[in-house]
């Protein structure tokens, strides 16, 4: 008797390009463009031509030859793959600047990531209201979890309290994390975290901004 079949692995660096060609076949989709060229993709999505043929081999798609792919089936395939057929309740802990900023950002419901639930433990925070959302205690995450169905954790706070919020995440239930503290957590195995430290990413700005600018000057 045939068992059931094993789900495909997909690797890490082809998932992590899957948001870029998902936006750039919106993109198309909106333009009302039936379908699309793997170099046109690449193009949009910044990468090269090969790279989008290969990638989507991986959901059995090898375009048709002079036509290219078929924008809405891409779509639903790419969608569905990233979990974005459904919605994914998420809590936000940390209501400070960056906090603010990302409760009251709409793009993310746009885009199937529902603030379900906004936590810190500043007494001057905690009953406020962001976007309809009351800011509750850390204490009570564990209850909003469980009954709000939060899948998935955003960390805004200072360095020094993120690993005791990860820890908290991690025992009410969540998988999944995204870590904006400029600091590293540690979570047990089977926990997902992305990393968004703003200050690197703009050290590495600074890092070609300086070497473009040791060229121009030498060339003057």
């Amino acid at each position: 008797m045939a068992g059931t079949p094993l789900p495909r692995t997909i690797p890490e660096a082809t998932v992590a390009r899957l948001p870029l060609y998902l936006r750039s076949l919106q993109e198309t989709a909106e333009e009302d463009t039936a379908t699309i060229s793997s170099e046109r993709l690449a193009e949009m999505a910044g990468v090269n031509a090969a790279k989008v043929r290969k990638d989507l081999s991986y959901f059995g798609s090898y375009g048709t030859r002079g036509v290219g792919y078929d924008v809405e089936y891409m779509l639903f395939q790419i969608r569905r793959e990233l979990g974005l057929t459904h919605d994914w309740p998420c809590v936000i802990a940390g209501m400070g600047n960056l906090g603010q900023a990302l409760a009251n950002y709409g793009g993310f419901s746009e885009r199937g990531f529902v603030i379900a639930a906004l936590v810190d433990t500043d007494p001057a925070k905690v009953g406020t209201k962001l976007k309809g959302n009351k800011v509750a205690h850390l204490d009570d995450l564990e209850q909003l979890v469980t009954h709000r169905h939060i899948t998935i954790g955003v960390i805004a706070t200072p360095a020094v309290a993120a690993q005791e919020v990860a820890d908290r995440m991690v025992a009410a239930g969540i998988h999944s994390i995204l870590n904006f503290a400029p600091t590293v957590i540690t979570v047990p195995e089977g926990i997902s975290v992305r990393k968004v430290d703003l200050a690197v990413e703009l050290q590495i700005l600074s890092f070609y901004q300086e070497r473009r600018s040791s060229v121009d000057a030498s060339a003057s």
